[in-house]
């Protein structure tokens, strides 16, 4: 199962609307935006919005842990998911 994590630091448990992948639109939905994907630490995949350091969106702390602390920062809504879970 998918996690949204928000700047704030909550998180909540995400589903894909067919139960099995997240098409494109549900995606930039949870992101605010175009989407751009990443690969957190462990493997799995990280979807953010493309331009949100260009948009000044808020850093996400408990994304960026999950990213790579120290070489750069998540900003915005962050999805993380397994590869099983995209189109």
């Amino acid at each position: 199962m998918a996690e949204l994590i928000y700047p704030n630091g909550e998180a909540l448990s995400l589903e894909p609307k067919n139960g099995k992948t997240f098409s494109l639109q549900e995606l930039q939905d949870a992101v605010e935006g175009y989407i751009e994907m990443v690969s957190t630490k462990d493997g799995r995949n990280m979807v953010i919005n493309e331009e949100g350091k260009l948009k000044g969106l808020e850093i996400n702390h408990e994304a960026t842990k999950l990213f790579a602390p120290g070489v750069d920062v998540i900003v915005g809504n962050a999805v993380v998911c397994s590869s099983e879970e995209i189109e």
